[in-house]
């Protein structure tokens, strides 16, 4: 059995409500128009104390990759609250990141998870399918240059497989106050309970 940190609900199990702001399986276009098609698969925060009791990782807890502020959708600052389960994959890149730099990361408030109702969800952000964060700050490092920016993705391109670094300037797409890195758009669906498949049977 899948060990989960969280309760699963899947589309279907998630309240009405919560079914409009989240669209599960609904698609969004990226910046060039191609569509991406939204997580089916969450994961139930019941509480901020949750939040904040909860690991996913060694060094990374719920709270640290789902604080958002009046930007978010009332409906998604309240609780319970249900996040995509590929968070679970990007706290795992985070922690790889974490154990290189030897010190605290800190992600941004709107930096980690936000809902596709979100006010800068204004196309398929991979913030919306819980595969990116904004780091701002590693250690007492605040990454507000091209040189401390630079150097962090550059240890991110190292050990996390895969990983995707917005690029540094000030344009639409860039980041010139954050490290943004992202794990594409990774859908994630744990197996919770034991896989019933039958064996195929000898040829």
């Amino acid at each position: 059995m899948t060990t989960l940190p969280l309760p699963l609900v899947l589309a279907d199990g998630l309240p009405p409500e919560w079914q409009q702001v989240l669209r599960p399986g609904e698609k969004l276009q990226d910046r060039s128009g191609a569509p991406r098609v939204l997580p089916s698969s969450f994961l139930r925060v019941d509480s901020w104390n949750h939040a904040l009791a909860t690991d996913l990782t060694p060094h990374f807890k719920v709270w640290e990759l789902i604080g958002v502020d009046v930007r978010e959708t009332l409906l998604a600052r309240s609780f319970p609250r249900y996040v995509p389960c590929a968070l679970l994959l990007l706290s795992a890149a985070l922690e790889l990141f974490r154990l290189e730099v030897g010190t605290y990361v800190h992600v941004a408030a709107n930096g980690g998870y936000r809902s596709p109702a979100h006010a800068l969800s204004r196309h398929a952000s991979r913030h919306c399918w819980g595969t990116a964060a904004n780091i701002y700050r590693v250690g007492d490092t605040y990454l507000d240059s091209r040189e401390e920016i630079g150097k962090y993705a550059d240890i991110a391109r190292r050990v996390v497989p895969g990983v995707w670094i917005r690029p540094y300037g000030q344009e639409d797409g860039q980041a010139d106050d954050h490290l943004h890195i992202d794990i594409g758009y990774t859908l994630f669906e744990p197996v919770d309970g034991q896989d019933r498949a039958e064996p195929p049977e000898a040829g």
